[in-house]
């Protein structure tokens, strides 16, 4: 079991969680959405975590021919704003996702402009939930038509393992 803390403060952000062995698919049926908010379940479930091996949100670019190793179909699909239609990111890898309500302490920052959907944010502007100390330390993703999903910094964060050693 682990527990996540903000690197800024020391607090506790998370209670207890187990790892996943991989990152579940952040596709869902529309069926599978809440009938009142449109919000897609959470990718991964209550009290579990998985590690993203591969570059999650911000910042994005677009592929060139000089950077031919870019390519988007590796990346969690986000429910991109026009400006970025067509661009993959090159954010951090390892990032923690975890379920929303599994972070109870962090607090929505200010979320403008094309980086929220009509029902939340995207989770393509950064950064956009905010620790006790004011410290950004994830990303939420939760607008009606893409992945719903909360990705902790692995800068911003750190891990500690509660299980006693053998």
């Amino acid at each position: 079991m682990t527990v996540f803390y903000c690197a800024k403060c020391g607090a506790q952000l998370t209670r207890d969680l187990q790892e996943l062995q991989e990152v579940p698919d952040a596709r869902v049926a529309d069926a599978d959405r809440d009938h009142e908010t449109r919000l897609a379940p959470s990718t991964v479930p209550l009290g579990s975590y998985a590690i993203d091996l591969k570059p999650w949100g911000a910042p994005f670019v677009r592929p060139s021919a000089h950077a031919p190793e870019l390519d988007g179909s590796d990346n969690r699909a986000l429910l991109m704003p026009p400006e970025l239609d067509g661009a993959v990111s090159t954010g951090p890898r390892n990032s923690v996702i975890v379920h929303p309500k599994d972070v109870p302490s962090l607090r929505l920052a200010r979320v403008t402009g094309t980086h929220r959907g009509c029902c939340g944010p995207l989770g393509t502007g950064g950064r956009n939930m905010a620790c006790a100390c004011g410290a950004r330390v994830a990303t939420l993703a939760a607008d009606c038509l893409g992945p719903h999903e909360l990705h902790l910094d692995p800068i911003r964060v750190y891990a500690y393992n509660t299980e006693p050693k053998a």
